[in-house]
């Protein structure tokens, strides 16, 4: 198993989907880092040679930020909004859609409280 970026990347898939695994690299983003790196997107991740690995390795680690550095980055910038108040800030407190979406109707996902693990609320 290939670990990038501290993430293990499944063998069955192609390289190009397993690449999404990383937090911060989509489809886009896998494909570009592909080429860069010189390797064909349809190959499967157990068929990588050593070098095409560390080339992944390389391009991801020094053009991208990516899992741990990048959910750091969010997290400080919600905390920022929250921190000056601002409208986007105050949506992300109450819990609301922040960029705009209607909750007369949807964004249930957003406005119901969580359930906590093992129980399930049936209504």
């Amino acid at each position: 198993m290939i670990r990038i970026a501290g993430v293990d990347l499944p063998d069955q898939k192609n390289i190009g989907i397993a690449l999404t695994y990383i937090y911060g690299i989509g489809n886009t983003r896998a494909l570009e880092i592909l080429k860069a790196a010189e390797v064909e997107s349809n190959k499967r991740t157990r068929t990588l040679t050593d070098q095409e690995v560390s080339r992944l390795r390389d391009i991801i680690e020094n053009n991208y930020v990516t899992e741990g550095d990048l959910r750091r980055l969010v997290a400080l910038n919600i905390k920022r909004l929250v921190q000056i108040n601002c409208y986007r800030g105050r949506r992300h407190i109450q819990g609301l859609p922040a960029r705009g979406q209607r909750t007369k109707t949807n964004a249930q996902t957003r406005k119901r409280e969580r359930a906590k693990s093992g129980t399930r609320k049936f209504n």
